[in-house]
C-alpha cells in the first residue's frame, strides 16, 4: 500500500491515445503488474489517454506480432508491447517496443536486464522512455519524492516522519520518525543523501543522512534558528539560514573544510536559499523591502538584486532545471497560491486555484510542480504542470503530508 494516493483532476484537452498491451511473462513470476504501472504513469502525466485492456482486440508481445488494424479501430496512436524472458539466478530480460500505429512502424525497441524483484523500477523506466520518445521531454517517473507526514498517535502525541517514495507514491520508506517536528527535506545533487531539520536535540538542527546506510550526521546545532538547508549543484557546499549571530542570515557551509561563511548582513530576515545552476548565485526570501520578496545574490561578490515585484508576498522560490522558470508561493487576494515567473520573458502566472499552498518543488524534467496544500482540514500534496493543463492530488492514506522535495534524475 502506497503512502500517497494519486487522484487525477485535470489533463490536457487532446491527450495522446496510447495502448499498453498486457506483458507476456512466460516462465517469470512477477509481484508487480508492469503494464498497469506504465499505464498509470502515462495517465498521471495528463498527456495520455490509455486504451482499456478489455477493449483490446489482440495482445501482441513483440513488434513483429502487431496487427496495426486492431489498434487503428480503437483510435490508438501508439502501442507499447513487452515481452519478459527468464534468465538464470532470478534474473529476467524485459524487451519492450513503442509502435507508431499511424506510421505502422516501431519507434524503438529496448531490452532491460535485471532482477525479477525490480519489476516496478523497470516499469518506470519503460514509462520514461515512452514519454520522452513521444513528447521530446525526459520522463520523471523513475524519480522519487521526500515528504513529511504527521499523525496523532494513540497516546495523543503527534508523530512526525520523513518519508521517501517513488514519484507515484509507491515503495515508501521511512527515513526518520520523531516525536519532535521534522522539516525542510532536501536532496543531494546525486540523490544519494538528504538534508533535513529536526528538533530531536531540543532545538532546531540540520542533519545529513545517507539513504543507503541510514546513517545520519548532525551538521549544525547553534542557538536560535538552524533552517532551510540547500545543497549546491556541485555538491560541495550548503546554503542555510542561521541566527547564531542574532538575526536570521544566510550562510555557506563548506562540506570539505567544515567552515561557515556569512553571506548577508541586514536587519531584515533573510531565509529560504536555493541555488542557481551555476553554483555561483543564490535565490532567497527577504523582507528587506518591507514585505517578503525573492532576491538573487552573487555568492562571490555579495551583490543582491530583487527579482519579484508583483504582489505583497512572494517566497520559497524554487528554480526549474532550465534555470529561467522561478516557482514560488505568491499571495493573491489574501490567498496563497503557487506562481511561476519567467526570468527572461518576465511573464508571471499563477498556477493554482487552491488556497494555503506552500513548499513548491519542481520535477527534474521541468514539467510539473509539486506542492503542499489543504483539502478540507487535511494537509495533502498536489501537482500542477507549468502550463496549468495537468493537475492531480497525492493525499496520504493517513495523517497530513507536507513539504515535498522532488529528487534529481536517479541513476
Amino acid at each position: 500500500m502506497a503512502e500517497l494516493v494519486v487522484e487525477i483532476t485535470s489533463g490536457v484537452d487532446n491527450p495522446t491515445k496510447i495502448a499498453i498491451a498486457p506483458v507476456s511473462s512466460r516462465g517469470v513470476t512477477l509481484s508487480e503488474n508492469i503494464s498497469k504501472i506504465v499505464s498509470d504513469d502515462l495517465t498521471r502525466s495528463g498527456l495520455f489517454k490509455t486504451i482499456p485492456q478489455q477493449d483490446m482486440l489482440s495482445f501482441p508481445a513483440t513488434a513483429n506480432a502487431v496487427r496495426y488494424r486492431d489498434w487503428k479501430i480503437l483510435g490508438s496512436e501508439y502501442l507499447v508491447v513487452t515481452q519478459i524472458l527468464p534468465r538464470e539466478g532470478g534474473q529476467m530480460a524485459v524487451t519492450f517496443s513503442l509502435m507508431n500505429i499511424t506510421a505502422q512502424k516501431a519507434v524503438f525497441t529496448t531490452t532491460l536486464n535485471g532482477s525479477t524483484n525490480a519489476a516496478r523500477k523497470m516499469a518506470h523506466i519503460i514509462s520514461d522512455k515512452v514519454y520522452e520518445a513521444i513528447t521530446g521531454v525526459p520522463g520523471a517517473f523513475s524519480t522519487q519524492l521526500l515528504y513529511i507526514t504527521s499523525e496523532r498517535g494513540s497516546n495523543g502525541k503527534i508523530i512526525y516522519r520523513l518519508m521517501r517514495a517513488d514519484a507515484d507514491g509507491a515503495r515508501e520508506v521511512e527515513l526518520l520518525r520523531s516525536s519532535e517536528p521534522v522539516m525542510s527535506p532536501a536532496w543531494s545533487p546525486d540523490g544519494k543523501e538528504v538534508l533535513y531539520v529536526s528538533f530531536e536535540s531540543g532545538r532546531s538542527a540540520i542533519y545529513r543522512q545517507n539513504i543507503a546506510t541510514g546513517q545520519s550526521e548532525q551538521l549544525t546545532n547553534f542557538k536560535g534558528i538552524n533552517s532551510a538547508p540547500a545543497w549546491s549543484p556541485d555538491g560541495n557546499q550548503l546554503a542555510l539560514t542561521l541566527s547564531k549571530d542574532g538575526n536570521p542570515e544566510l550562510y555557506l557551509f563548506d562540506l570539505r573544510t567544515r567552515r561557515f561563511k556569512r553571506l548577508t548582513r541586514h536587519f531584515a530576515i533573510d531565509t529560504e536559499p536555493t541555488w542557481m545552476p551555476d553554483s555561483k548565485h543564490l535565490l532567497f526570501t527577504s523582507d528587506r523591502g518591507g514585505s517578503p520578496q525573492i532576491y538573487k545574490m552573487n555568492v562571490v561578490n555579495g551583490k543582491v538584486q530583487r527579482l519579484t515585484f508583483r504582489g505583497s508576498y512572494n517566497a520559497r522560490g524554487r528554480l526549474a532545471p532550465d534555470g529561467r522558470t522561478l516557482v514560488m508561493v505568491h499571495r493573491d487576494n489574501g490567498r496563497f497560491h503557487i506562481a511561476a515567473y519567467d526570468l527572461v520573458s518576465k511573464v508571471f502566472q499563477v498556477l493554482t486555484q487552491t488556497s494555503l499552498d506552500e513548499s513548491p518543488t519542481v520535477s527534474p524534467n521541468g514539467a510539473m510542480v509539486l506542492y503542499a496544500t489543504k483539502r478540507g482540514n487535511k494537509g495533502v500534496l498536489a501537482a500542477v504542470s507549468l502550463d496549468r493543463g495537468v493537475k492531480f492530488y497525492l493525499p496520504a492514506r493517513r495523517g497530513d503530508v507536507r513539504e515535498p522535495a522532488w529528487s534529481p534524475f536517479l541513476r
